[in-house]
């Protein structure tokens, strides 16, 4: 029973010190699946070759799972690593973010989190194509200021290679398949790791760009009446509009990142590391030369897993720090752009962590 002359809001976030609490960064893992798909086999089933996919993109292989592995075992392999490294198992909250869920109904994030032994805990899918690690970042630092949750798991997980028209060069030759995870705990926002806020935007007038255009209740992928015309295969797969997506690609997290810079107070030339969405190497190169940052403090690892939608910051983090490029105390800033079109913009100063 709460004492009469007691004041304390029940739902206040401050902690004793009166700062607001924030979400930090405290554990990190990642998985993609053994399968490894060089260029050179893309070679011999399509009109294409190793030269042509690492100039238009820098891929030189990617991961692709086996028939009958789904984007939920992957989430699961990263969020038990991510756990690991947090030093912990138990969180409030399970945030999913893919494009690629097991099924369209229901949600992949419950059955995950059941399989991670969080039987009970809420959890969710964020659905925002490439830039739903970083959604998912925002939403769930969203529920750990609100008192919601202390501890939160946010997946990044997908398996492209399910949705990729085999004979298409223009996107099969891009997409791999993979799982990064972040576990989030409630902390105070001047100590390592603390997400410094965020910058979120969408385009739906560029819905297009990037698309599948079956299976929804836009265009189902059964004829929904007697006198309705057959759907075309070939709304079943992924489709891009290259170049524009290029373009705007640029332009949106370029304008994100300067917006997320000026949110931390940073100057571009102060970031350790830049670790935008990994689509394009050229994409990467363009964004930092518009913030005025040295292209080789850009981290690239996309030459080994190819452009893994929602899991490519988190493996990208984890390989960066695997490689001594990212180290406690670094200033990272994270952009991404995807389908939507959405895009957003993170940072943080890098904590002492493990990834698993």
């Amino acid at each position: 029973m709460t004492d009469a002359t007691d004041t304390t809001d029940a739902t206040d976030t401050t902690d004793a010190s009166g700062r607001g609490r924030t979400a930090v960064l405290a554990g990190l893992g990642t998985f993609v699946p053994p399968r490894v798909v060089t260029n050179e086999e893309l070679s011999r089933t399509m009109d294409t070759s190793d030269e042509w996919i690492r100039t238009r993109t820098g891929i030189t292989q990617r991961h692709w799972a086996d028939p009958g592995t789904a984007t939920g075992d992957l989430a699961v392999a990263a969020g038990e690593r991510a756990l690991k490294s947090a030093g912990s198992g138990e969180v409030d909250l399970v945030v999913l973010a893919t494009t690629t869920p097991d099924h369209p109904c229901p949600a992949t994030a419950p059955e995950v989190a059941f399989r991670l032994g969080l039987e009970g805990v809420p959890a969710y899918d964020v659905a925002a194509v490439c830039s739903g690690f970083v959604y998912g970042l925002a939403s769930a630092a969203g529920a750990i200021a609100a008192g919601i949750a202390e501890r939160v798991l946010v997946i990044g997980a997908e398996t492209y290679s399910t949705i990729l028209d085999p004979q298409d060069r223009t996107t099969s030759v891009i997409f791999g398949d993979g799982a990064g995870a972040v576990v989030l705990r409630a902390g105070d926002p001047t100590e390592p790791g603390a997400l410094l806020g965020y910058d979120l935007g969408s385009d739906g007038s560029l819905k297009d760009l990037i698309i599948v255009p079956g299976g929804g209740s836009r265009q189902r992928s059964a004829a929904a009446a007697a006198d309705a015309p057959e759907p075309d295969p070939a709304d079943a797969y992924f489709a891009m509009q290259g170049k524009s997506v290029f373009r705007h690609a640029v332009t949106r997290m370029a304008a994100s990142s300067q917006a997320m810079l000026e949110r931390a107070g940073w100057a571009a030339d102060s970031v350790d590391r830049f670790v935008g969405h990994q689509a394009n190497v050229r994409i990467l190169h363009a964004v930092a030369d518009q913030l005025g940052m040295a292209r080789d403090r850009t981290v690239v690892n996309l030459d080994r897993v190819g452009n893994t939608s929602a899991a490519s910051i988190p493996l990208a983090l984890s390989d960066a720090v695997a490689d001594g490029l990212i180290t406690p105390g670094d200033r990272v800033l994270m952009s991404a752009f995807g389908g939507g079109v959405t895009w957003g913009s993170t940072a943080l100063v890098w904590p002492d962590v493990t990834p698993y």
